[in-house]
């Protein structure tokens, strides 16, 4: 190790602490803290406080020397320690020509130094305890609309340095009534999102080393520990020998990736640079471009949408096949699509299967399928578990993995149900050349001397700088030991099985799934529209959150047992939450139903009427009783001339035998007529669709001839008060102004 100048390295202690000690001078303090360390530590400890005011190097040199062998405590050590380097940073400060520009960068640097961090790193651990405890007490879903933190800080970053206890309130204040709580037990939504304090310390220790194992150079520690803990997990699932890198003769092997989206595509990349270098071993002269049109992927149609994302990353085409009435995608339905193509001139090369599905965990059928590929050689055959593959560590679920002797690779999510943090998504490999050669760049700055003897991640995925994160995954398996992960994945298909037999129980609803693990798929009998209502009302009380899914093309809703600790009245109450919404939105459906009906018959019924108005308008006979008794008048078969010159003005006559002033039918006449028998009540209108001026009489029937009057017997009268009818107001109603002038020869 090299030394730095002006200092000095214990023996006990290979690294100085990086903070910086104050400057005592000639404090007249110095010998009375000199004296209280005598007393409190000895001989040895007063020698370690008073290194740090010896004038000479090689005299602090011989005292350390005399401390060291006459034996002291660790404590005494350390302050031997920091005060030689406390010493030396002085010296350095004061002998620099820019000693005033070092301090004040010092003092400008952040005020949290290893004491303070042990200050707030308690605080924090205390926080995150009650968060985790206190949970129940807080809304699981936030109750924000989007950009509503974009108003509550500042729209630049501090110049200056901020009070931490300032940044804490605002953490409570400000971030936490934006937050969705994954870990709440009335959270239902989604799969576990994974997470104990085995794998936080794993995570905070992972952090506090910073390292960036890309390589095995890079730490050997990081490299090896993820090999080995790959293994222990692929063991506990029951992965064949061929997928487990320390295994005497496998060219396999496991990772761990960001998530399952990345486990898909890196295959589907490996896949595909597989049946590249295949079709231009055959097709020399053919373009790769060309080529790679002709690749054809499969997955089913309840595989998870990452599929179709890689396929799009990929530029490869993506057929996506109908399941069974299970959801579960069969050998014989993967067979006939890939010779359909072939005989079309594709080339089958990647085939996602799913156990486990996002929507309803349904399990493709992995014999069928495995077998019916081998009838097309070379075809990548991928296997994502994301949330169920966790669980084969239960000896009574291995048989959900059955077929995985065809996989090529498979993956599954520890963050999911292994009670380990995001991100740590384990991918295992049949042959890890296949991959790593889809993805191998290898720069002069990367290359080490062991890279022919020792594994490099940097290979096995898209990103290069890679964290330490086998660690938590490490802390968890130890902590807990496989007979603890398998007791809390089976209290978790414990509680779903619980749900079910409540939902059973109310004939209102229906299960939509076959519940193997801890998801539940449920739905009102009834349309998706009341379903949807139903799911809406209760994600947004906050009471309870829940997503949908989309199952045969049914609208129905996922629940699943998700936070570690969660219990039989967890599930009770979220069942009580559900039922409630439900009456509510029921009874509130049948009211609306009933409302529906009744504005339906009200819209019948003025249907209907205004029907019956319009056969009244044609018919007068349908309301006048005086023309039924009357008899219909006899028309004449010689037909007049609609149209009567009479001077300038032309006037349009409407029937031959209607003696009325009125050129309408009946009925709209007899509207406009008196109910009493005054005759001296004559209304002009005016009918703008006819640009003309005509008199309705005030005479309510002719009873005597039961024929109908005519506006020929009131031509001239017409003609000679026609300029005096042009003068009135057609905008008043006939109605008003007949009442008018009943009422004024009332009064006469």
């Amino acid at each position: 190790m090299k030394r730095r100048k002006n200092s000095i390295y214990l023996p006990f202690q290979s690294h100085p602490p990086h903070h910086h000690q104050p400057h005592l001078g000639s404090n007249p303090l110095k010998y009375a803290f000199i004296r209280h360390a005598k007393a409190a530590e000895g001989e040895a400890s007063a020698a370690a406080t008073e290194l740090s005011f010896w004038p000479n190097r090689r005299a602090r040199i011989s005292l350390v020397s005399q401390v060291v062998a006459n034996g002291s405590s660790s404590r005494t050590r350390n302050k031997i320690h920091s005060s030689e380097f406390a010493l030396t940073q002085r010296k350095r400060i004061n002998t620099n020509p820019h000693h005033e520009l070092q301090r004040s960068h010092l003092e400008n640097q952040s005020k949290m130094d290893s004491t303070e961090f042990r200050k707030r790193g308690m605080e924090m651990v205390e926080y995150i305890c009650n968060y985790l405890e206190t949970l129940n007490e807080r809304r699981v879903t936030p109750s924000v609309e989007p950009g509503y933190l974009r108003h509550l800080l500042p729209t630049e970053a501090p110049q200056e340095p901020e009070d931490w206890d300032q940044i804490m309130s605002d953490v409570e204040d400000k971030i936490m009534p934006g937050v969705t709580h994954w870990q709440h037990p009335r959270f239902h939504a989604y799969f576990p999102a994974g997470n104990s304090f085995p794998s936080i310390l794993g995570d905070m220790l992972g952090d506090g080393i910073g390292c960036i194992g890309f390589s095995w150079a890079a730490s050997p520690a990081c490299t090896e520990l993820e090999t080995i803990v790959l293994d222990w997990l692929g063991k506990a699932i029951g992965l064949p020998d061929h997928f487990l890198a320390l295994k005497e003769g496998s060219t396999g092997g496991g990772v761990i990736q960001t998530s399952a989206s990345e486990c898909v595509l890196v295959t589907m990349l490996a896949a595909r640079a597989q049946a590249l270098k295949r079709l231009k071993a055959q097709h020399p002269f053919v373009e790769e471009g060309h080529l790679l049109s002709k690749l054809m992927a499969y997955c089913s149609k309840e595989a998870h949408s990452c599929v179709e994302k890689a396929a799009m990353i990929c530029f490869v085409k993506l057929r996506i096949l109908e399941p069974d009435e299970d959801a579960s995608l069969r050998g014989q339905t993967i067979y006939e699509a890939m010779e359909e193509d072939e005989l079309q001139g594709l080339v089958p090369f990647f085939v996602s299967t799913t156990l486990g599905t996002t929507g309803s965990c349904a399990f493709d059928n992995l014999p069928e399928i495995g077998k019916q590929l081998q009838r097309f050689p070379g075809v990548w055959l991928h296997v994502d578990a994301a949330y169920a593959g966790n669980s084969f560590i239960c000896p009574e679920l291995k048989p959900l993995l059955k077929g995985i002797e065809f996989a090529d690779s498979f993956n599954t999510n520890p963050n999911k149900w292994l009670l380990t943090n995001f991100d740590c998504s384990t991918l295992w490999v049949r042959d890890r050349i296949r991959l790593t050669s889809a993805l191998v760049v290898d720069p002069l700055y990367l290359k080490h001397g062991y890279s022919d003897a020792a594994i490099d991640y940097r290979h096995w995925g898209v990103p290069l700088s890679r964290r330490f994160r086998s660690l938590k995954l490490w802390f968890v398996l130890r902590s807990y030991g496989i007979s603890g992960l398998q007791h809390y994945i089976r209290h978790h298909i414990k509680l779903a099985k619980r749900f079910e037999e409540l939902v059973l129980k109310d004939k209102r609803f229906e299960i939509c799934n076959q519940v193997k693990l801890g998801l539940v798929c449920f739905r009102l009998k009834g349309s998706d529209k009341l379903n949807e209502k139903l799911l809406s009302i209760i994600n947004e009380s906050g009471k309870l959150h829940m997503v949908p899914a989309s199952v045969g093309d049914r609208y129905i809703i996922r629940f699943c047992a998700v936070a570690q600790n969660a219990t039989a009245e967890d599930i009770d109450y979220a069942w009580d939450i559900i039922v409630d919404f439900a009456n509510e939105l029921l009874e509130k459906e049948q009211h609306d139903e009933l409302s529906e009906i009744m504005n339906r018959k009200k819209q019948d019924t003025l249907a209907q009427k205004r029907s019956f108005f319009v056969r009244m308008v044609s018919d007068p006979k349908i309301y006048n009783p005086a023309i039924n008794k009357a008899g219909t008048p006899k028309l004449s078969m010689e037909l007049p001339s609609p149209v009567v010159s009479r001077g300038s003005a032309p006037i349009i006559r409407t029937q031959s035998s209607v003696d009325h002033n009125s050129w309408i039918s009946w009925p709209l006449a007899f509207l406009f007529n008196s109910n009493n028998e005054e005759k001296g009540s004559n209304v002009s209108l005016r009918f703008r669709h006819l640009d003309t001026h005509v008199r309705a009489s005030s005479s309510r029937r002719n009873s005597g001839a039961g024929s109908s009057p005519s506006p020929e017997n009131e031509l001239d009268n017409v003609n000679g008060q026609q300029q005096q009818l042009e003068l009135r107001s057609p905008r008043r109603s006939p109605m008003v102004v007949r009442k008018s002038s009943a009422t004024r020869d009332n009064l006469n």
